[in-house]
């Protein structure tokens, strides 16, 4: 299966390209699931009326019919109700203990983020739904899409540092602990638990990390749009998830008489061919009015482009940060980071123990140094040519003396 996740800036055309996308794949032959979490269910009204009824697509994930593309909807708050509910039924005994009452299904209300756990769970079951060729993904817009697909390795961490594996050896000497602390240990449900969202998002980072995974953006070419995407561009490849086309959308047609027509279509041009510079744009016609149903989306010029070649359309390789060795030359390492598109006023580094925190504009992430690096001091760091080149310097107390 391919996997085809769809972004852009807010109000680029983004869920009327996931469904182009997936109603010109079915015409093409392939069997289409597409997924989307937007509120009001826009997607089903653009690919057309329910044409059978709900089938479980995958284990938890239910989805209808319509016009040839199966197409599935995320209650993200069902979602949240089901799990929080599980998750008391689960700490019961600890509920008890301490005399708290448990909150009912009917009561809740999902809190702020529900939205992005309910995607990701959503993402990883569609992504092994049996029978299909290609699953589109209708993601939040750009920069919440970044925060989202981020989620599953940075939440892995907090776990890891908050609950590590390790301590679950110390289960058997716990009653002896709780004595000499006087304080009762954590409960062994809390470390299960820890396992299963451990072993959740690894199966969610490795849906978002898979070959057969790929990332488009939609923008509507012009100077907003251009900096919306170098933002969520620089985002994308702090956390090495590449990019394998942009859809320019509402292209306006060249040579019209009217100079205001013109004026923009020359604009989209210019901008259109900016982009196509690092990545592959697909240009998608205006319709001259928004599309409402599949007979408009049908009628886009370009739409039958939009459909990847084939089902196993592998993304392009994610950009690994290469570790240079020029100690001979001037007794460095160098940590080559890809950051296309960068200023060096967009950047921040720390070094923190064995780990690198790194910002780049309105994003951070967290990463542990590989080994080598672990035994260095950051000595300077410069941006040039989209490459951040960060220097280490050995450390003489920890680096290994050669004979």
């Amino acid at each position: 299966m391919h996997t085809l996740l769809i972004t852009g800036p807010g109000g680029a055309g983004r869920t009327t390209v996931a469904a182009a996308t997936a109603l010109a794949a079915a015409q093409a032959g392939q069997r289409v699931l597409l997924l989307s979490g937007d509120p009001g269910d826009p997607v089903a009204a653009l690919v057309g009326e329910p044409g059978g009824q709900p089938v479980q697509a995958a284990p938890g994930l239910t989805a209808v019919p319509a016009d040839g593309v199966l197409v599935a909807r995320v209650d993200s708050g069902e979602e949240f109700r089901e799990e929080l509910v599980a998750l008391q039924e689960r700490g019961s005994a600890l509920l008890g203990m301490v005399g708290a009452r448990p909150l009912g299904a009917e009561e809740l209300t999902e809190l702020p983020g529900a939205e992005q756990f309910a995607l990701l769970r959503a993402l990883r079951r569609a992504a092994a739904a049996p029978g299909v060729d290609l699953l589109v993904v209708d993601m939040p817009p750009l920069h919440r899409a970044v925060a989202t697909l981020a989620l599953p390795a940075q939440l892995r961490r907090y776990l890891a540092r908050l609950l590590p594996a390790e301590r679950q050896a110390a289960r058997a000497l716990r009653p002896v602990l709780a004595q000499l602390a006087g304080v009762p240990m954590p409960a062994q449900w809390l470390y299960e638990a820890a396992a299963r969202w451990d072993e959740e998002l690894a199966a969610v980072q490795a849906v978002v990390e898979a070959d057969t995974t790929s990332l488009r953006l939609v923008a509507e070419p012009g100077p907003g749009a251009d900096a919306a995407l170098r933002t969520g561009l620089l985002g994308l490849a702090l956390e090495q998830l590449p990019v394998g086309a942009i859809v320019a959308n509402r292209m306006v047609p060249q040579g019209s008489p009217d100079p205001w027509l013109a004026g923009i279509a020359a604009q989209q041009e210019k901008y259109a061919a900016q982009w196509a510079g690092d990545t592959p744009v697909l240009p998608l016609g205006h319709l001259g009015r928004d599309p409402l149903g599949p007979e408009d989306l049908t009628r886009l010029p370009g739409a039958e482009a939009l459909v990847p070649q084939a089902p196993a359309e592998a993304s392009p390789a994610r950009r690994a940060w290469v570790v240079e060795d020029r100690r001979a030359e001037d007794g460095v390492l160098v940590w080559v980071v890809p950051l296309p598109g960068a200023h060096k006023r967009d950047l921040d580094l720390v070094r923190r123990g064995d780990e690198l925190l790194l910002a780049a504009g309105p994003y951070r992430r967290i990463v542990p140094l590989p080994s080598a690096l672990r035994r260095c001091t950051v000595s300077g760091a410069a941006l040039a040519d989209g490459e951040l080149r960060i220097r280490f310097t050995p450390d003489p107390d920890l680096w290994p003396r050669r004979p």
